[in-house]
């Protein structure tokens, strides 16, 4: 092997030992909300790197400095995995829209109980808020939606923290 690519090689790996820490920690913090994970470092870069009908515009790196956003992408894969598909760069745009969403809610409410857990109320808010102005959510899942983000408003209300105006469904 020539010197750049063995040391492109050793970069690589360093790269996904360091991911491979990160997911072991999300993978901790995700049996304490009772869900199981069985996601690879490298199920990881190919999902960050899968097209989108979204614009999504959260990458890689957003990913590995954000415990949430990791937490999410995490369980997105583990969805896609326990349904049978194999992770690759079309998984998104070549799946039914309304299973996109489904494998997102599930995601999103685990890491939101996650940003419960810290008490970190105004990601939750934030987030809620993101959602709730989701241009893509086909009409269908609106209903789905709208329970799951309900759920979460009303906790932030027990908790005397204010989620108005959270939420635009």
């Amino acid at each position: 092997m020539d010197e750049q690519l063995t040391a492109g090689y050793v970069r690589g790996e360093v790269m996904l030992e360091g991911i491979e820490s990160r997911i072991e920690k999300a993978r901790r913090t995700l049996e304490s909300l009772n869900y199981h994970l069985d996601v690879s470092a490298q199920d990881l870069v190919d999902y960050m790197s899968a097209e989108t009908f979204t614009e999504d515009r959260v990458k890689l790196r957003d990913v590995l400095e954000n415990e949430y956003y990791l937490i999410h992408e995490l369980v997105e894969i583990n969805e896609w995995k326990k349904r049978g598909f194999r992770i690759h760069g079309r998984i998104v745009v070549d799946s039914p829209i309304t299973l996109v969403y489904t494998i997102h809610y599930i995601a999103l409410e685990k890491e939101l109980e996650y940003a419960l857990q810290r008490g970190d109320y105004a990601w939750v808010k934030e987030r809620i808020r993101d959602q709730s102005e989701d241009p893509y959510m086909p009409e269908e899942f609106k209903p789905q939606a709208k329970l799951i983000l309900e759920k979460f408003i009303k906790i932030l209300k027990e908790e005397s923290f204010d989620p108005h105006p959270c939420l635009k469904l």
